[in-house]
């Protein structure tokens, strides 16, 4: 019945490494240029297309178990402990079918060759040898110099870790891929993303439905795992928002589509700092402006996937009002579609009924009565949230049931 919504897999996990990155300039297209070398590295050494695909969906993905900007940022200096990252990363691609074949190459890309023993011919040796020199060689690259004065000593700390970090003959690889300039100056050019979308791997490779919601449901647990606070927050919106759905009436593909725009809605977070997300007290006016960049951040990531501009609207346009007064487009009425006034009630009613740092959940009488107010304040659709507050008690059921199951998926990734 679905089988015609597909988009291009490229495209969708282009989109995501690169929203993993947005939160520092620091960092900025990390994964994408990892992922750019390791792909011309393992072409360099005459891989077949699966394991070049493989290895560069490893290398777009490898510090998805990095979940907070602050994590990020000690280890681009190698200033943390490597392996915990490895091991969150490696255990989220294993859950995600289409990007499981990645996972032993994430769990290893920080291990030396010095520590292994296993031959280098081994599939998993190998890609993961690559994939610790890529992100070994993007870490060395200053982004305040010109490329081509830093290459020299680039090399040079390349073929100093050769035979301890890094077995010779990838070093090798490197050296070799390397020799023209045009790979430095793709590497660190601002069009690298179409030069992955346009040339790399998964070019001719399509997504459909069920491999959308599998790599959304896994978006959803880098965005919600970085605060104990918000580990079920994207899963309860979904839930809430496709239970609304339903009843108002939606056809099952939109009932779908808008369950993944639920779990990316907060998409936009990665580019906000964990002390704003985290801070026990209300925010201040100049910390909610840093806060409201994230509806915008979801909007424009989601609309770089060719055929999510629907999802994208849905998702993006939560925090705005049926007045205009909400962000980031300030949009009213007949300008938010049916799917964007769910989601923004199914958001509100999440936000209330969770625990905060600062507040427990609210009750039932509560809850419906600030969303009454919402409405009579036009800032809610009054027909959805009547539809909600109609079923209050099998909705509230079925959003409570998905987040235990997101809390005990949060609990057993992270050891607790």
């Amino acid at each position: 019945m679905y089988q015609d919504f597909t988009v291009n897999l490229g495209n969708l996990l282009l989109s995501i490494s690169d929203a993993m990155d947005l939160a520092s300039p620091d960092i900025s297209s990390h994964q994408l240029r990892t992922g750019y070398m390791a792909w011309r590295m393992a072409r360099a050494a005459g891989l077949d297309d699966d394991e070049v695909e493989r290895i560069f969906v490893a290398a777009l993905m490898h510090d998805v178990g990095a979940l907070s900007l602050e994590e990020k940022q000690r280890i681009h200096r190698f200033d943390d402990d490597l392996d915990p990252h490895c091991r969150i990363g490696a255990d989220l691609l294993e859950g995600t079918p289409v990007l499981a074949h990645a996972a032993p190459i994430v769990r290893h890309h920080h291990r030396q060759w010095c520590e292994w023993d296993r031959p280098i011919d081994d599939r998993d040796v190998f890609a993961s040898q690559v994939l610790l020199l890529a992100d070994f060689v993007e870490r060395k690259i200053d982004r305040g110099v010109y490329i081509l004065h830093q290459v020299p000593a680039i090399l040079d700390a390349a073929r100093d870790a050769a035979g301890r970090l890094v077995h010779t003959d990838v070093v090798g690889l490197l050296v070799d891929a390397s020799q023209a300039e045009e790979f430095w100056f793709d590497m660190v050019s601002p069009r690298l993303y179409s030069t992955l979308l346009n040339a790399g791997p998964h070019r001719r490779i399509s997504a459909d439905l069920e491999q959308i919601e599998s790599v959304a449901t896994l978006l959803s647990h880098i965005i919600d795992y970085r605060s104990r606070f918000t580990s079920t927050h994207s899963a309860s919106v979904a839930e809430s928002a496709v239970q609304i759905a339903r009843r108002f009436g939606l056809g099952e593909l939109d009932v779908r589509l808008l369950g993944i725009a639920g779990v990316t809605h907060d998409l936009g977070k990665l580019a906000i700092p964990n002390a704003i997300l985290d801070k026990p007290e209300r925010l201040t006016e100049a910390e909610m402006q840093v806060m409201q960049q994230h509806s915008y951040f979801t909007y424009t990531i989601l609309r770089s996937i060719e055929g999510f501009g629907q999802i994208a609207d849905w998702a993006g346009l939560h925090h705005e009002k049926l007045d205009g007064t909400g962000y980031p487009f300030h949009l009213a009425d007949e300008r938010l579609s049916t799917g964007a006034r769910i989601l923004a009630v199914a958001d509100v009613f999440t936000a209330l009924v969770e625990d905060r740092p600062y507040r427990a959940g609210f009750d039932r009488i509560r809850v419906q009565a600030i969303l009454r107010d919402e409405v009579n304040n036009h800032v809610l659709d009054r027909r959805i949230v009547d539809t909600l507050v109609d079923d209050y008690a099998d909705i509230r059921r079925a959003a409570m049931q998905r987040a235990i199951e997101a809390k005990g998926y949060y609990e057993k990734m992270l050891g607790f």
